[in-house]
């Protein structure tokens, strides 16, 4: 893959990590900042490093298989590298303008 290549494949992730939604809080998991790091290599490995709103979260295995289940399923992406963190924890800075808005925090 050349550079451009692994830009639009990773514009492509990013697409369907905001069609994927918090079971707890109406926003996109991409929008609401937990998602630490997107790269995409050479052999079209997506690595993806994520976190949670709450370490206890009832969801966090289902949210953790769709996340890995849909970007293996993108174009230009034959398997996806999926690491959990808390490090940093998830807090309301991470949030984009969007998701502040849609929550009614702007």
């Amino acid at each position: 893959m050349n550079t451009q290549e692994i830009q639009e494949t990773e514009a492509r992730i990013v697409g369907v990590l905001r069609s994927i939604f918090d079971p707890e809080i109406p926003v996109n998991i991409y929008d609401l900042g937990l998602i630490y790091e997107i790269r995409v290599d050479e052999e079209q490995i997506a690595h993806v490093t994520m976190t949670l709103t709450a370490p206890n979260c009832p969801m966090a295995e289902d949210l953790v298989e769709e996340v890995s289940y849909k970007v293996a399923g993108i174009k230009g992406v034959k398997d996806c590298d999926l690491k959990l963190t808390f490090t940093p924890p998830w807090d309301r800075s991470m949030l984009s303008d969007e998701a502040k808005l849609e929550l009614g925090l702007l």
